[in-house]
Order: structure tokens, then C-alpha cells, then sequence
């Protein structure tokens, strides 16, 4: 049997068509089946990871939108509590000018009150000082003037001078 490539013998063919058929047969009863269940598996883990995949994705969307939201309620909060911290802030700042106010008025009326008790009060003691003086020195004129007899009736004389009858 000499082997030639450009004319194969019938048998040869015959042979290598049935071994082909065979080692067909083999492959689809012992390998086929297990390597195809095996890319089906594969295919099946695949498709389950991608879909374990779009749901962690579509999960993660959700949680960033969910953080965004809840940031922007913090800001919001944040920003309501500031803004009422400051309102607080200036109405006790208002408040306490007022008081403040109101009590430096009330301190200055309760002063010029005291200056006026206080001045009214000397003028009082200089207006008794001068009536006693003034007595004191009149007491002593007079005393002085009733000593000698003449210097009496010279005073009634002139006194009565002044006085005109009708």
C-alpha cells in the first residue's frame, strides 16, 4: 500500500469517514455533553454576575441619590439653623440695647432726680443759714442801737417821720 496524496484509496477513506463518525459519537456522548453543560454553567454564572452587577449598579444609583438628597437636606437644615442662630443672636442683641438703654435712662432720671433732692437741700440750708445771720445780725444792730436811751427815741422819732397819717 503506498500512500498517495493525490489518489486515496477508497478503503482508506472509508476507514477515516468511520473513525471520524466514531470519535464523533465518543466526543458527543462523553465530551460534548459534559463540555457543553460546563459553557452553559459559564454562560449562566456570566449573565448572573452582569445581572448582580446592573442591580449593585442600579443600587449604587440609588444610595448616591439618596446621599445627595440627604445632603441637601443637612445644607438645607444646616442653613435654617444658622439662619435662626443669627435671628436669635440679633434679637438678644436688640434686647439687651434696649434694657440697656432703658436702664441708663433710668439711671440718668434717678441722678438728676438726686442732683435736684440735692440741690434743693442746700439751697434750703443756705436760705437757713442766711435767715439765721441775717437775725443774728440784726439782733446785735439792735442791741447795739437800744443801748443808749437817745439813740431809741431818735429811732421811734425817725421811724415815725416816715410813717405819714391819713
Amino acid at each position: 500500500m503506498s500512500f498517495d496524496i493525490g489518489n486515496p484509496s477508497i478503503g482508506l477513506v472509508f476507514w477515516t469517514f468511520v473513525a471520524f463518525l466514531l470519535l464523533l459519537f465518543l466526543l458527543r456522548k462523553f465530551a460534548w455533553k459534559p463540555i457543553m453543560e460546563a459553557i452553559g454553567e459559564r454562560e449562566k454564572s456570566i449573565e448572573d454576575a452582569l445581572t448582580s452587577a446592573e442591580k449593585a449598579k442600579a443600587e449604587m444609583a440609588r444610595l448616591t441619590n439618596e446621599n445627595e438628597q440627604l445632603l441637601k437636606a443637612a445644607r438645607a437644615e444646616r442653613d435654617i439653623i444658622l439662619k435662626e442662630a443669627k435671628e436669635l443672636k440679633d434679637q438678644i442683641v436688640a434686647d439687651a440695647k434696649t434694657l440697656a438703654q432703658a436702664e441708663g435712662a433710668k439711671l440718668i432720671e434717678q441722678a438728676r432726680k438726686e442732683i435736684d433732692d440735692q440741690k434743693k437741700r442746700a439751697l434750703a440750708e443756705v436760705k437757713n443759714q442766711v435767715s439765721s445771720l441775717s437775725l443774728d445780725i440784726a439782733r446785735k444792730v439792735l442791741q447795739k442801737e437800744f443801748e443808749d436811751e437817745n439813740k431809741q427815741e431818735a429811732l421811734v422819732a425817725d421811724l415815725l417821720k416816715d410813717v405819714k397819717l391819713n
